[in-house]
């Protein structure tokens, strides 16, 4: 079944190809970020408290062929995560080629992501990822020099997609699907698998995961469940809540429990955010508290961070 899904999107990778574009123009967005936080407990580093800033430009550009298709690109420049060293000067870079008839094909240099990765943020949205001593799970495969394809709308509301990675050293190429459905008002709900790793360590990882809005609230919960071949299977469950205080004023609370099989302590962290926007500019508030990181009954970390970003 893999071999007809590679056949199926090298075919269309192949159709797509673009000889000659017009009406075509070159853009330049940025953001900028400014940040203070402390940690406390059993993963406190004891180097006081950590500044942090951000900043990229991202170069996008867009023209419709003669055939009708839209061809575009992204680029960002930032600090050069794609050459392994962290000295050059790019970052994510894609290209995408689509038509109402054929759907949309995404080649992404680096920064992709598989058609399940791309849904696999949890309901909380990641809080783990805070240094907290919590390990995520990995996404199905890849994103890197991939190819990720979504099907034109075959009803109101459902959105089909299927990505390609290809194979690296001692691996062979991983596939993914993914579906969205947002037909009914205020509901989104998403599935998606794939696989990843190399011959004798496969991971097959499944997302579902659905969110319902209603006024000023948005609820929303997830799985993930990461089944290896030869290890201890992964699951994260979380759930998250959010409260549109005014046009410019929102707070959230989010909940991630990750469980190892086999283990009796599970990995849980568990955030409250108040987040305030104005033109360009959010400033965020956000408290952290983890237990259990690494598995360890005793672990407990608390944590803190304020921000400001700026978009332009």
């Amino acid at each position: 079944m893999n071999k007809f899904k590679k056949i199926g999107l090298t075919a269309l990778a192949g159709s797509l190809v673009a000889t000659s574009a017009f009406a075509g123009e070159l853009t330049a967005t940025g953001s900028a970020s400014i940040g203070v936080s402390n940690i406390t407990g059993s993963n406190d580093q004891s180097t006081g408290k950590d500044w942090s800033m951000g900043n990229s430009v991202i170069l996008g550009g867009s023209g419709e062929l003669d055939n009708g298709m839209t061809v575009s690109m992204s680029f960002e420049l930032d600090s050069g995560v794609d050459t392994g060293t962290g000295t050059g000067p790019f970052d994510n870079h894609s290209v995408t080629v689509s038509s109402d008839s054929l759907g949309t094909l995404v080649f992404s240099g680096h920064g992709g992501s598989s058609a399940q990765g791309a849904m696999d943020t949890t309901a909380a949205g990641d809080i783990w990822d805070q240094t907290l001593g919590i390990t995520g799970i990995t996404a199905a495969a890849s994103g890197d020099d991939s190819l990720h394809y979504t099907l034109p709308e075959l009803m109101e509301g459902l959105a089909i997609s299927a990505s390609l990675s290809p194979g690296r050293a001692a691996q062979e190429s991983h596939t993914s699907y993914g579906l969205v459905y947002t037909g009914y008002d205020g509901l989104t709900v998403k599935y998606g698998v794939g696989d990843s790793g190399a011959p004798g360590s496969e991971t097959e990882s499944t997302t579902m995961m659905a969110s319902y809005a209603i006024g000023s609230i948005t609820a929303s919960v997830s799985q993930t469940e990461a089944d290896n071949t030869g290890a201890a299977n992964r699951t994260v469950d979380s759930f998250g809540l959010s409260y549109t205080v005014s046009d410019d004023i929102s707070v959230s609370y989010g909940s991630e429990t990750f469980d190892l099989a086999g283990n009796a302590t599970d990995e849980e962290v568990e955030a409250i955010g108040v987040s305030y926007t104005s033109g360009g500019m959010t400033i965020s508030a956000t408290q952290y508290e983890a237990k259990g990181a690494g598995n360890s009954a005793s672990a407990k970390t608390d944590k803190w961070s304020l921000s400001a970003s700026f978009a332009f």
